[in-house]
């Protein structure tokens, strides 16, 4: 007979293996389950962007601190994983662009994280396949991309050399204090971990989580065609509005030799189609900025659902209203940069261990309800699958 777990973890997912695998290296034994595969769900959907964000302190804190956990990792990282230390350029259309990216620099040096600001010259020099004319840029050269399907395996692996096991193919119905339903099966655990992605509020009803869908298309090989993570500024009021449909241009290099080009949001529940004028728009914004895009293929698009917020902070601690049952998701477009912090912060909390940032900001307690509209999205969202994750 399985010994009982000490920690249950429901999702397999990028963030879901980040905890596994941080609560097996406290000495806990962890169960990890997911309806699918590791690595599937929005982890499989995702660009692979390890990037530094300042939308507000506490997301500043979260993701400087993961960037320095991705850092200290990459010399452990299996080829498979890609890993690119190819940095981010945030690029500034205009003077009032260029000035924000200057505060956001001088922002960054003071918390420590490294950047740069490039004038128009040194930005053409460094990727010459952007149309003339803009700005500048700010360069973030500590900012990485990833392969994030295989880095959630190899994490998951990791946690499973420490004892931690994996059930592929398990779909949580239920979760509770003290246990998980599904299979008509009962397992029970003293630690429950919600790291469900976009279906976390299905699984635990009050969380403020909603899908946000988006497109990503990838071309043919093009080896060299950009050296950067290439973003330009006003992806973050595309990123952080939740109002229509939006895009922002995000071109991303890969290890393969091909670009990945994004990026879109909308607000549709868990309607997976392919919106083709909204693809269009996404395209025609990439190729304004990089007019050399126009002469690749693109071999495929699909896509998927980030776990979306409202106040655009994950939720990471304890849930109020079953004791025993923690969260680890709602981390929208950042789960893939802030998994390995999260994984940290959850097992600190877990364990009683202090934290090496103020968790305050991530506690999913009563003040991070849904509210309004939002909350009125997240109530609206297809009734529970029968097997939600």
């Amino acid at each position: 007979m399985t010994p009982r777990p000490d920690a249950v973890v429901v999702g397999a997912g990028i963030v879901g293996a980040a905890c596994a695998a941080a609560l097996a290296r406290a000495g806990l034994r962890v169960l990890v389950l997911d309806a699918g595969f590791a690595g599937g769900g929005a982890t499989a959907a995702a660009m692979g962007h390890l990037v530094v964000m300042d939308d507000s302190p506490a997301q500043l804190a979260l993701t400087a601190w993961s960037l320095r956990l991705w850092s200290e990792l990459a010399g452990e990282l299996p080829a498979a994983c890609e890993d690119d230390a190819c940095g981010t350029l945030w690029l500034a259309q205009d003077e009032a662009e260029l000035a924000l990216a200057r505060r956001k620099a001088e922002l960054y040096r003071a918390r420590g994280v490294a950047a740069e600001l490039l004038d128009a010259r040194s930005l053409a020099e460094a990727e010459p396949r952007l149309r003339p004319g803009l700005a500048g840029a700010l360069r973030v050269p500590g900012d990485r991309v990833v392969y994030p399907p295989r880095v959630a395996r190899w994490l998951i692996e990791r946690a499973c050399a420490r004892g931690a096991e994996l059930w592929e193919g398990f779909g949580v119905t239920r979760l509770g204090a003290g246990h998980v339903e599904g299979h008509g099966e009962r397992i029970d655990a003293p630690v429950v971990v919600n790291a469900a992605g976009a279906a976390a509020a299905r699984l635990t009803p009050g969380l403020p989580i909603a899908p946000r869908k988006g497109h990503l298309v990838i071309t043919d090989r093009a080896p060299g065609f950009c050296r950067h993570q290439l973003v330009e500024l006003g992806y973050l009021q595309s990123a952080h509005s939740f109002g229509g449909a939006s895009v922002a241009f995000n071109l991303q290099p890969r290890a393969t030799g091909q670009v990945l080009v994004g990026s879109s949001r909308e607000l549709v529940g868990f309607d997976g189609a392919i919106n083709g004028g909204l693809l269009r728009r996404m395209l025609a914004r990439a190729v304004a900025f990089c007019p050399a895009l126009a002469g690749l293929t693109a071999l495929r698009v699909w896509t998927g659902f980030r776990p979306a917020t409202p106040d655009k902070l994950p939720l990471v601690g304890a849930w109020p209203e079953a004791p025993g049952v923690w969260i680890a998701a709602g981390h929208e477009g950042l789960g893939i940069t802030t998994s390995l912090a999260t994984g940290e912060l959850l097992a600190d909390l877990v364990t009683g261990r202090a934290p090496a940032i103020d968790p305050a900001p991530f506690a999913p307690g009563p003040g991070r309800r849904a509210a309004g509209a939002f909350g009125q999205l997240v109530e609206d969202l297809d009734p529970p699958a029968a097997e939600a994750c």
